[in-house]
């Protein structure tokens, strides 16, 4: 426990924040894995701070969104939507560095990259809030959530980011050359439980953009993000 607390320290360093409770903390970043090999660890896993968090997180932006914008219940909803997503979340936590102090098993930890280590993240900082409402309150939830994920709305909103790539680039190109997009599996590689997809977009018999995923879904989405910039 000795080292997880001068780790905690850390971290409490770098998000600025620092703790009554360092437990409550720390059982922010237990992942349910690293009990399987630490039976004896003092503490719990941190999924019920994540359910906490997670409603937390939805005033937090609700909240915001309503407060500051006069668009229509459906548009707020969409925008909400798009910064709540586990993609986001993830992002916003490896900009905090969250992964570097998260405890899990050997096996999750040798995991890299792909949909379940996003999940892993977006959990983890769902979890952390959680953590900060029970040790601090509302207010001090609200100022994480503002400072960390609401700073890139202006992206989100600029970009059209909450609406899905493969809806708004279909859009554009019916409008443009009248015809529909096409994707195409270029390749897949990995075991049934993780593979991964390379799929290709094309607008007529033009090649546009590639994408990766750990679904067909995923990779044209990532494949239709791509084609956006290609044809802005």
């Amino acid at each position: 426990m000795e080292n997880q607390k001068e780790k905690i320290k850390e971290f409490e360093n770098k998000i600025k924040i620092r703790f009554k409770d360092e437990n409550l903390l720390l059982q922010a970043l237990v992942h349910r894995s690293y009990l399987n090999e630490n039976p004896k660890f003092e503490l719990d896993h941190n999924e019920r701070l994540e359910f906490l968090g997670d409603a937390v997180l939805e005033l937090v932006v609700t909240e915001y969104l309503y407060k500051n914008f006069k668009e229509s219940e459906g548009e707020l909803t969409n925008w909400r939507a798009a910064l709540v997503k586990t993609e986001m979340l993830a992002k916003v936590a490896k900009d905090l560095e969250i992964e570097k102090y998260l405890l899990m098993s050997k096996g999750e930890a040798s995991q890299k990259d792909g949909k379940s280590r996003n999940t892993i993240l977006a959990n983890a900082f769902e979890a952390l809030l959680g953590a900060i409402y029970l040790d601090k309150n509302y207010n001090k939830a609200r100022d994480f959530v503002q400072k960390n994920l609401i700073k890139h709305l202006p992206e989100i909103l600029e970009k059209k980011l909450y609406k899905d790539s493969k809806s708004l680039f279909q859009e554009i190109v019916q409008e443009k050359f009248r015809i529909t997009p096409e994707y195409k599996v270029v390749s897949e590689e990995g075991p049934d439980h993780n593979k991964k997809f390379l799929i290709r977009v094309l607008i007529g018999e033009k090649e546009i953009a590639e994408g990766e995923g750990y679904s067909k879904q995923e990779a044209e989405e990532a494949a239709a993000r791509k084609a956006l910039d290609e044809i802005d």
